[in-house]
């Protein structure tokens, strides 16, 4: 697959290379030809190893997530303000400026007016946070009919309503183009559309969430579209492959 000319990739390590060594596989990512990495929890690591493991190999990390606390619980506002001053510790230890969050799973008995205001009140609420320490938290919708039952922000549209509620440039939408396939297609067309909300990708196959180039979509064709906007963040590849994890990743570079 010829990927886009301006295209910046970013590896997941939890999903390309989960189980593994974490520093011998930045070490060969950055052998394939790969410079930059992402992953998704950070509790769940030692942060000397991943710091020494990125040092060592000469990558950047792009991105990572946040501490899952809920968004649309207002009662767990202090909490999630505590997860993110934690995590912004840990970024700027590993010279990385955005952040992802997940925003919870939707509330029983309570409106989805109700939900959608913590959401954009919690969020006004990190700004000040982000604009101190100059860095970006990017929420993110997830497909509710195949891998997130239950969770609340699905929708891209609702997303990027949320984002222009919100209002400032350290808050974003990370858009996942496997799950907004899932979710409503008319992929290029949103993101053309919006391009200056996202802060992020993440691409994937679908169906199956494997190697970019099995299944219906067209990246070759996305990745292109993107570039043409003149989007200069990156595109984190958050996939499960079938084969050894460098086959897929030699081919993106090609």
């Amino acid at each position: 697959m010829e990927r886009g000319i301006g295209m910046k990739l970013s590896v997941c390590m939890d999903a390309l290379y989960k189980g593994r060594d974490f520093r011998e596989s930045v070490n060969e990512l950055k052998e394939i030809g790969y410079d930059t990495i992402e992953f998704w929890s950070w509790w769940q690591k030692d942060i000397d190893v991943v710091a020494a493991a990125v040092t060592e190999a000469g990558v950047s990390i792009s991105t990572f997530c946040t501490k899952f606390t809920s968004l649309v619980d207002p009662t767990q506002r202090s909490v999630y303000l505590e997860g993110l001053v934690e995590s912004i510790a840990v970024a700027k230890r590993l010279n990385c400026t955005k952040l992802i969050s997940q925003v919870g799973q939707a509330l029983e008995g309570v409106s989805r007016e109700a939900q959608t205001q913590s959401l954009i009140e919690g969020l006004r609420a990190c700004v000040p946070i982000l604009e101190k320490e100059g860095v970006t938290l990017m929420i993110e919708p997830l497909n509710t009919r195949v891998n997130h039952q239950g969770y609340f922000l699905a929708s891209s549209e609702e997303a990027f309503h949320i984002i222009n509620e919100v209002g400032s440039p350290y808050v974003k939408i990370l858009f996942d183009i496997y799950h907004q396939q899932i979710t409503e297609g008319n992929v290029i067309a949103n993101i053309r559309e919006n391009i200056g909300l996202i802060g992020h990708f993440h691409a994937a196959g679908n169906p199956g969430r494997h190697e970019l180039d099995n299944g219906e979509l067209n990246y070759e064709q996305i990745f292109k579209a993107i570039d043409d906007t003149g989007f200069d963040g990156h595109m984190g590849l958050e996939y499960f492959p079938l084969e050894e994890p460098q086959v897929g990743l030699r081919k993106l570079l090609k």
